[in-house]
């Protein structure tokens, strides 16, 4: 089975003052004072997105990460001439979180969480929000807001930008444990730097072809339906006083060019997302890279040959606010962006590509428009289908109890694309309070499966829903 890996990230901010030029045309706005060298946001940037990529999980999802990537790209070319800098180094990523939020860090890097992205309604709204980052890192506003507040050298401010990036007492935890103890608080957006942001943002959207109305219409959004229990982008990014009004303004002085109008992409995009399982909140993803270290990067070549019988004990994971499940203790949980997989070792590697597993447990939760438990299977296994070109369909399924609902079980086959051999598989779903398609597939070598079976009744009689 076909497995995919995960990463992650975030931000930095603060003073200053706006000229608005004398003729009425758009607002001037002025870059702050800065002790700091383009070289070294480059710098900052790239060393911060190292320490927060190892705690917060990054969406691998081409169609997603390729819309966002387009849409930098096109907002990048539209910075002022007199803003650009040869030494930045933009990139582009997705955060697979459901909190309504987004970060750039200094010299480049941007990450959108999936949240924002499933939140907005508009590609000119996600636009809007990717015009505002930009504006900070052109702007230079985190190295801008250091330089004002401390004299201290570079390596000493990366606990505080992953603390604040990270926020919750995860985050405190971080930012306190920094050689000079600075706050979260430190690293947050001023009022004036916000207004820049919202104004220099503006022009960037129009001159990329979007209008800059979508920017103020994405921010109402994020004030009405701004996430909790982590980093929300209003905490880092406060409303400088008239924002929806100034940007109105702003955008009767600016000419759209050549306006933006195909958004399929961000159409797919989305349905993309709404297919895929839920996002964890950022502190349940944060908690669980503290507790359990770096996810394990898949192994070299697959052994199933060698692949060690399931343990007779067994390991309880609490999978952030979702379950709770009990795998054989020789089981390891692999990074994924789109399911949580458990596999032994000498299971799991890579093949063309992709994270492949030849023994082991997948679990995750998929939107259901079906609303029935049979159609919503029916439609899990023809999307799995469609990436194993091998796989059979069901001639029967079994009724049963998970977690004490009402579920189903069908076994099927397919031809590994790790080993390319036969394996079979079986599948066990049932549905969540909101009618999402909670599964559990549960995968070994077809000579080994009667050996498996018992094993995958056993993880899925454990499991625990906690919706």
């Amino acid at each position: 089975m076909n497995i995919h890996s995960a990463r992650a990230l975030a931000v930095v901010g603060v003073g200053m003052l706006l000229a608005v030029s004398a003729v009425g045309g758009q607002t001037a706005i002025t870059p702050p004072s800065n002790k700091y060298t383009p070289a070294q946001d480059v710098e900052l940037g790239q060393q911060a997105a190292k320490e927060v990529e190892q705690q917060l999980p990054m969406l691998r999802e081409e169609e997603v990460t390729s819309l966002v990537t387009s849409i930098g790209r096109r907002l990048v070319d539209s910075i002022p001439q007199d803003l650009r800098h040869s030494e930045f180094r933009y990139a582009f990523q997705v955060v697979n979180v459901r909190e309504i939020n987004a970060f750039a860090l200094p010299g480049g890097p941007m990450y959108l969480n999936r949240g924002m992205i499933e939140a907005a309604h508009s590609e000119g709204e996600v636009a809007g929000v990717m015009a505002h980052e930009l504006s900070h890192v052109a702007l230079r506003h985190g190295t801008a807001q250091a330089s004002k507040a401390t004299k201290y050298e570079i390596g000493t401010l990366l606990g505080a930008v992953v603390g604040s990036i990270i926020g919750g007492n995860v985050g405190s935890a971080v930012a306190q444990g920094t050689q000079f103890g600075l706050g979260t608080a430190f690293l947050r957006f001023g009022r004036e730097f916000e207004r820049q942001a919202d104004l220099l943002g503006s022009h960037i959207m129009a001159e990329a072809g979007y209008d800059p109305l979508e920017m103020a219409s994405m921010f109402k959004t994020i004030e009405q339906q701004g996430g909790s229990g982590g980093p929300s982008w209003l905490s880092g990014h406060p409303n400088p006083g008239d924002r929806y009004a100034a940007i109105t303004r702003e955008a009767q002085l600016l000419e759209v060019r050549d306006p933006v109008r195909e958004t399929r992409a961000f159409t797919r995009a989305q349905a993309r997302l709404r297919g895929m399982t839920a996002a964890p909140t950022t502190e349940a993803a944060t908690r669980k890279a503290v507790a359990r270290g770096p996810a394990p990067v898949p192994a070299g070549p697959l052994e199933p040959g060698r692949v060690a019988p399931p343990s007779s004990t067994y390991t309880t994971y609490t999978e952030g606010d979702l379950f709770r499940v009990s795998v054989p203790s020789n089981w390891r949980e692999l990074p994924s962006s789109h399911a949580v997989i458990f596999a032994p070792d000498g299971a799991y590697g890579t093949a063309g590509g992709q994270g492949v597993f030849t023994h082991g447990v997948e679990i995750a939760v998929t939107r259901n428009e079906a609303h029935d438990l049979r159609t919503a299977t029916d439609e899990l296994i023809a999307s799995l289908a469609r990436t194993n070109q091998n796989l059979s369909r069901p001639s029967r399924f079994d009724r049963l109890k998970i977690a004490g609902r009402p579920g189903l079980r069908t076994v099927i086959s397919n031809v590994s694309d790790a080993t390319g051999q036969q394996e079979r598989i079986a599948v066990f779903t049932v549905l969540l309070r909101d009618a999402s398609l909670f599964h559990a597939i549960g995968v070994a070598p077809r000579d080994r499966f009667s050996d498996y079976e018992g094993t995958f009744r056993r993880v899925v009689a454990s499991i625990r829903m906690m919706d």
